[in-house]
């Protein structure tokens, strides 16, 4: 007997990409097919201890309480134990799901729901209580809001001199897609340093960044130094292990100075999972003090923080010139 019921196509199961082929595409043809194993025993340098200490707990608890995000632990980043033992910590603001899925990072992604007005007074009021000379302020991508979440920067910024004012703000922002308004929103509420990872080579773009560019990342570098003047530092980080060069460091470096950028952090991409991009080699303490020595001496870098294991808000404290000496926590 033949059923007259009409047949139902069932929708097609859509699949996310895992971040380790980013756009379905075969990452090997770039990065070369010898990379490290997820498993394996890394390198002595990368020893930390563990983190547990009591300023680690209290701060744990504070940031638990107040309904915070850090990156320290979104990012699942290796100097944790030893930051929050300092007292300071990375706050990240807007929520804890980034609208980009960029191979290299922990932080999730999805399509974000967070969306609280208090939460530049909250984040204001933990900096305030702990009493800090210099607070680092990031933020997850929020492309799904029409000014990328620019509003509550600047909401955030005004919050801190406010309630805070004797702390030196220092933000990580994302790129605003390479929009100017955005862009002057934030700097409007006067932060003393802006930071804007390009995290990677020009090479690495398509698979480590896909979403951005190198030239878009630069141009937002630029336009902040010439919007703000010597009011404000600039700032980026770069990151290695993805099988780029020792001269194609140095040519990114050459190339975010002539975008005015004057402080420089590098430091050792560390694979989260398997879904993230495959790590093609550790670089050597060596390789980094030469590319330390290059910013500063030949290139002109303010400062230059490299290191294995720096990050870019790791002793960000360190990486400007402060007026006062710490304070709370970070005194001791």
């Amino acid at each position: 007997m033949v059923s007259d019921s009409p047949t139902v196509t069932p929708p097609p199961t859509r699949q996310t990409r895992s971040r380790a082929k980013p756009g379905g595409m075969d990452v090997l043809k770039v990065l070369g097919p010898d990379t490290r194993p997820l498993r394996e025993r890394k390198p002595p340098w990368f020893k930390v201890p563990a983190p547990g200490g009591q300023t680690y707990r209290r701060l744990k608890h504070e940031i638990e309480a107040n309904n915070l995000n850090t990156v320290c632990q979104e990012a699942a980043c290796p100097n944790i134990g030893e930051c929050w033992e300092r007292g300071t910590a990375t706050f990240m603001i807007l929520g804890d799901t980034c609208t980009r899925r960029c191979g290299f990072c922990h932080v999730q992604t999805g399509t974000p729901t967070w969306n609280d007005p208090l939460e530049p007074a909250r984040v204001a009021r933990s900096i305030s209580l702990m009493g800090l000379r210099h607070a680092v302020i990031t933020s997850v991508d929020r492309d799904d809001l029409p000014d990328y979440g620019a509003r509550i920067w600047a909401a955030t910024i005004s919050q801190c001199h406010r309630q805070a004012p004797d702390t030196n703000i220092e933000v990580l922002t994302p790129d605003f897609r390479g929009e100017e308004m955005p862009l002057a929103t934030v700097l409007a509420a006067r932060p003393d340093v802006f930071n804007h990872n390009v995290e990677v080579v020009p090479r690495l773009y398509p698979i480590a960044r896909r979403g951005s560019t190198w030239e878009r990342s630069n141009r937002v570098l630029r336009n902040a130094k010439e919007m703000a003047g010597d009011a404000l530092s600039t700032k980026s980080g770069l990151m290695v292990g993805l099988g780029e060069s020792f001269d194609e460091m140095v040519d990114a470096m050459g190339r975010l100075r002539e975008n005015h950028v004057q402080i420089l952090t590098i430091g050792q991409y560390l694979r989260p999972t398997e879904n993230h991009l495959p790590i093609v080699r550790y670089w050597h303490p060596d390789e980094f003090d030469e590319l330390a020595r290059i910013g500063m001496e030949e290139m002109g870098f303010d400062h230059v923080a490299a290191g294995p294991l720096v990050r870019s808000s790791y002793h960000a404290d360190e990486h400007v010139k402060q007026d006062r000496p710490g304070v709370g926590p970070l005194a001791a």
